[in-house]
């Protein structure tokens, strides 16, 4: 009887601790999923740390690039500022004052009467405006040295006024300059000269270019470089401050 029970008693036995084993085995399951859900909430709680870690890491760079823009604006505005000062600086034309009225209210008429100091003579002059230099109608030029400077002999014509060896004009050659003729091509040497001349109130020393006013009305031509800042010109009227001859 002993004998026979023996397997079932051993199978029992062996069902017990294939009972006992599962439990064991579900038990160590259950663990190491716990084990591995602690792990994965740990590791998505650090991500998750990190992240925001990042988050506000970004938050901090986007704000110091918003403040980068914001002063590069500053300075743009500023560089642009003085740029257009300076450039409103180098544009803006210098104000001088203004040559004052000529002190003695001298008025000239286009045509005036000027007398030539070193001959004593006097002509008609045209007075012109439009004329930079002051010119004479210069005939029988002669140029020579005197004390190693060059200087040039003359005669003022006006057709009238008789030429002979007591209306030389003699004076030192300032300079030369070059006249290129409106009717061609070909340039002219002209000697510039200084005389003192008198044209009524006005009595001054003056640069003439010697030139050749044959074709003119008038022997003398009174230019800008004459009546700047010593008078006004009416050109609706004549000899002002002489009289016709």
């Amino acid at each position: 009887m002993f004998i026979r029970l023996t397997p079932v008693v051993a199978l029992a036995l062996l069902s017990g601790c294939t009972l006992i084993n599962g439990k064991e085995n579900h038990q160590q399951t259950l663990t190491a999923i716990q084990a591995v859900e602690t792990n994965l909430i740990s590791q998505i709680t650090t991500l998750g740390s990190q992240v925001e870690q990042q988050s506000e890491y970004i938050q901090n760079l986007e704000q110091q690039v918003d403040d980068l823009q914001g002063k590069t604006l500053e300075l743009q505005s500023e560089t642009l500022a003085k740029i257009s000062a300076h450039q409103h600086k180098s544009i803006t034309p210098v104000i001088r004052p203004v040559s004052a009225p000529p002190t003695h209210g001298v008025v000239l008429g286009a045509i005036e009467r000027v007398t030539i100091d070193s001959i004593k003579q006097t002509f008609d002059a045209r007075v012109d405006t439009g004329a930079a230099t002051s010119s004479l109608n210069a005939v029988d030029i002669k140029h020579f040295e005197r004390n190693g400077k060059k200087w040039v002999r003359f005669h003022l014509s006006d057709d009238k006024t008789p030429m002979d060896d007591s209306n030389w004009i003699e004076a030192p050659v300032l300079k030369f300059v070059k006249i290129r003729q409106s009717t061609n091509d070909e340039v002219e040497r002209r000697a510039v000269i200084e005389l003192w001349v008198k044209v009524g109130k006005i009595h001054e020393k003056s640069q003439f270019t010697l030139a050749d006013r044959s074709q003119m009305n008038h022997p003398v031509l009174l230019g800008r470089e004459f009546i700047k800042d010593i008078a006004v010109v009416d050109v609706s009227k004549k000899f002002v401050q002489s009289e016709a001859q």
